[in-house]
């Protein structure tokens, strides 16, 4: 693995920072100095009329919020943009074929899984322990115990869809609660108990998600997967909606056969997460039906969401837009 180039030396790198919230630019303008890097920071998202905003920068970072599809990719290309940072693990936001043919360069900027790892737990504990319909009739001031009683960890089994470094973190703090935990990923981890994904859904209670989205993972649990799982089995997904097959989704909740889901993504995120819909309808039914469902637990795409993450996608940024300055091999 390469390392960094030492920071500070050289002439100064630009870099222009599409859709930087000011908490993201706080740290940027903290941390580009020491790497000889002038960010050009702005809150506009990426877009084929933002484009031009990068005249003069080689490298650009972008959100994982924003689309970068070939139109913007064009746009970047013909405002001299040769590299393109995203400030997110996965890269399904961003069109890689087309950014190839455009001689743009596109690396994503990974960060401690702990973050995502930790929110995951959070997630699986309340789907088992039934935790959305116990705080909604608090909230009402409906303190009666729950019609059925919750699982617990240790009697279960939880199957664990990707074991990558996140996929990883979680396995390590499962263990911690004594469940049997099983694993499936396209190139088995070792020391775990690998199984392929048919088998890991059929003999699992809950299954927690954490692959990335590609052509090949796109509905990776689809209506059969999800046929194959355990009567009132749990699911959980931290990484990417399109993994799982939305309609199937809702229809397996709906009539029963599953005992819930919790899910930080979903494949109809975008245009909804991150905007205050409380005044109006957003444009999923599908999530619209699921917050209406006692055991279905939605959060908007916030696993990542913390300061830990924040400073190593911003390091991982500057270090990633450094290195292709200098002309030096990404690893």
């Amino acid at each position: 693995m390469s390392t960094a180039p030492r920071p500070g030396s050289g002439p100064t790198v630009e870099v222009t920072v599409f859709g930087c919230d000011p908490d993201e630019a706080r740290v940027f303008r903290e941390r580009a100095p020491y790497f000889g890097i002038t960010p050009v920071l702005t809150a506009e998202p990426v877009a084929v009329g933002t484009a031009r905003l990068a005249a003069g920068s080689a490298c650009v970072s972008v959100g994982h919020k924003a689309s970068v599809s070939p139109a913007v990719l064009d746009a970047l290309a013909d405002a001299g943009v040769r590299y393109l940072s995203t400030r997110s693990i996965g890269v399904d936001h961003i069109d890689l074929s087309h950014a190839r043919r455009r001689g743009i360069t596109v690396e994503n900027a990974p960060y401690g899984p702990d973050g995502v790892a930790d929110y995951t737990l959070m997630l699986l504990l309340m789907a088992v322990r039934q935790a959305k319909s116990v705080l909604r009739r608090a909230d009402l001031h409906d303190y009666r115990l729950p019609e059925t009683r919750g699982r617990e960890l240790r009697e279960l089994t939880v199957g664990v869809v990707g074991t990558g470094r996140i996929g990883t973190a979680v396995v390590e703090r499962l263990r911690g609660f004594g469940c049997r935990v099983l694993a499936s990923d396209r190139r088995p981890a070792p020391a775990l108990e690998n199984v392929p994904l048919e088998e890991l859904l059929e003999r699992s209670d809950v299954v927690t998600v954490h692959a990335p989205l590609d052509a090949t993972t796109h509905h990776l649990i689809d209506a059969g997967g999800l046929a194959r799982m355990k009567p009132g089995a749990f699911l959980v997904n931290t990484s990417r909606g399109g993994l799982v097959d939305s309609v199937a989704l809702l229809a397996a909740l709906e009539d029963g056969r599953l005992g819930g889901v919790a899910l930080d993504v979903h494949e109809d995120e975008d245009g909804v997460f991150y905007a205050d819909h409380r005044q109006r309808a957003h444009a999923s039914a599908a999530l619209a039906r699921l917050q209406e469902l006692p055991n279905a637990i939605v959060t908007p795409h916030t696993a990542y969401f913390t300061e830990r993450v924040l400073t190593d996608t911003v390091v991982a940024t500057l270090i990633n837009c450094l290195r292709f300055e200098k002309g030096l091999r990404h690893d």
